[in-house]
């Protein structure tokens, strides 16, 4: 007979998700004693851990302290320290990344951002920054995020970051090659909110769902979207805020603007799945937030 300890602890702890943080360190730590996961709880987080909020600096550290638990996807924010760290990029007013590009470690701090995936997947959770697009399924999306980590972990990495801006190709397709691959795949995981049925991404609106730009619609909403079989979890769209259905978790409610910084247990029975908040007060009215 299997003593009920062993068995107990054989379970794996379902993952605690957080939106993002933008460096709002303040919130984040109350969220997390309010939410007060077990000990060994893997802590998901959907991308922009910094930027825009007072806080960038220890809010990095803060995740990186959390060491193997934290399990942190690349944001645009993220990309953006990337960027002016490498001199790609010039600071924009309202960027609160200074702190960390003046910190004595900021080598190894960039180090560590530049080693995180841009997508994770784990017992049926899909997490990404900002969306998946609706010709891909887990496989390919998990494939093409490879070939972008890749990239930017390898020691032209400068290079490629450069080449990832800008809004064209604003489509998918197979024949892909280099540089444009890899900046379809950027903007799909870290940048896209409304596309259209055949996957071309509009960045023209941030806006509510009802902001769509003509002819699109949310990327989760395309029929037939490849990932439907899988519960995809993602941030970035603070005006849409907390989203549970029962393939799909948005987690950004807008903290960096004063609202809520949300996190969500990632139970596999939608059921099972519970949200926690707390107010973003002490973060609130940054311009600019993405």
């Amino acid at each position: 007979m299997t003593p009920f300890n062993a068995s107990s602890t054989s379970a794996p702890l379902v993952p605690l998700a957080f939106g993002d943080l933008q460096g709002c360190r303040t919130p984040f730590q109350q969220l997390l004693a309010k939410a007060a996961p077990p000990d060994g709880t893997p802590l998901w987080f959907a991308g922009d851990l910094i930027n825009r909020g007072p806080d960038s600096l220890d809010t990095l550290r803060d995740v990186i302290a959390l060491g193997g638990r934290a399990v942190p996807v690349l944001g645009n924010h993220d990309l953006h320290l990337l960027s002016v760290s490498a001199g790609i990029r010039k600071s924009k007013k309202g960027d609160t990344i200074e702190d960390i590009l003046a910190a004595p470690d900021a080598a190894d701090l960039i180090e560590w951002i530049r080693h995180r995936p841009l997508a994770h997947f784990d017992n049926g959770m899909l997490m990404v920054h900002a969306g998946v697009l609706p010709q891909w399924d887990v496989t390919l999306t998990l494939e093409l995020a490879d070939e972008l980590q890749r990239a930017l972990r390898a020691p032209n990495w400068k290079e490629t970051l450069a080449g990832l801006y800008g809004n064209e190709p604003n489509r998918w397709k197979p024949g892909l090659k280099g540089i444009e691959r890899l900046r379809v795949t950027c903007s799909a995981l870290t940048r896209m909110r409304f596309c259209s049925a055949d996957g071309a991404m509009d960045f023209s609106s941030s806006g509510t769902l009802a902001s769509a730009p003509g002819g699109c619609m949310p990327w989760f909403d395309v029929p037939s979207r490849k990932t439907a079989d899988v519960t995809v979890v993602f941030g970035h769209w603070a005006a849409l805020g907390v989203m549970l259905r029962d393939n799909l978790i948005g987690l950004d409610s807008g903290c960096v603007w004063g609202a809520k910084l949300s996190a969500v247990r990632l139970a596999r029975d939608p059921a099972g799945r519970t949200l926690t908040q707390v107010d973003c007060d002490s973060c609130g009215g940054q311009r600019g937030g993405h």
